[in-house]
């Protein structure tokens, strides 16, 4: 399904059909370890599966270019054993395919050694073509010249999904939201990580500077497949 023009949701993931770049949001790599650590007994399958339906969006499309939206790993002040192992692999992995960038998420102070061990470009923000990519934690200046330049915003950082309601149970999904800033189209991806379903835009309180007004966002859920659900002040008020 296309959520833009040229713009293709694919899985969990974005394709830019005329850039030939696929975009990766929010991996969290090592949060199992960092869970562990807490005393919650979570099991490490989670890089196994997010790997098989990596693998799936690659048989899918082709892309030239691979970015990653920030938050690639969990730990803020050190690089866990897990980080180490499973990240690398990761990047072994999209670099066999494209070239990979990787924009800094506000998770990823210290990622620096695991980018330079790959020759890994590691960017604040990132434009391709008229779009511009940043991870979507902090604003951008209104005068920086490639977001006076940019059409199109595409950020991470918010982990969005929706709570579903079948009788007394809530299922929660992920999904992309699409709405304005200041008159630029703006796309929201959810994480990659399927270790947490996301932030419900429906109940939870929104992390990203970039959404003014959640009711007036479009929400497109995935599950078996990607459904258009339509705008969220509707869902709101009919949740």
């Amino acid at each position: 399904m296309n959520i833009l023009p040229n713009i293709r949701i694919v899985g969990l993931a974005l394709f830019l059909e005329k850039e030939k770049t696929l975009v990766i949001g929010d991996l969290h790599i090592g949060y199992e370890e960092a869970l562990n650590k807490r005393g919650l007994l979570v099991p490490r399958v989670y890089f196994k599966e997010m790997m098989q339906n990596l693998e799936q969006v690659l048989l899918e499309v082709k892309p030239r270019l691979i970015i990653l939206l920030g938050d690639v790993k969990h730990e803020f002040g050190t690089i866990s054993r897990q980080e180490w192992k499973e990240a690398l692999f990761l990047l072994d992995y999209l670099l066999a395919k494209a070239k990979v960038v990787i924009l800094k998420g506000n998770h990823d102070k210290i990622l620096g050694p695991i980018a330079r061990k790959k020759e890994i470009e590691l960017k604040e923000s990132l434009s391709v073509g008229e779009i511009l990519l940043c991870h979507g934690d902090k604003l951008m200046p209104a005068k920086n010249a490639a977001f006076k330049k940019a059409k199109t915003l595409i950020i991470g950082h918010e982990h969005p999904a929706i709570g579903i309601r079948d009788s007394a149970r809530i299922e929660r999904y992920k999904c992309f939201l699409k709405g304005k800033y200041k008159r630029k189209d703006i796309i929201v991806v959810p994480s990659f990580s399927l270790v947490t379903e996301g932030t419900d835009v429906l109940q939870e309180k929104l992390l990203s500077p970039f959404i003014k007004n959640i009711d007036d966002f479009e929400a497109f859920v995935v599950a078996d497949k990607t459904y258009a659900f339509g705008r969220i002040g509707k869902m709101s008020r009919l949740n």
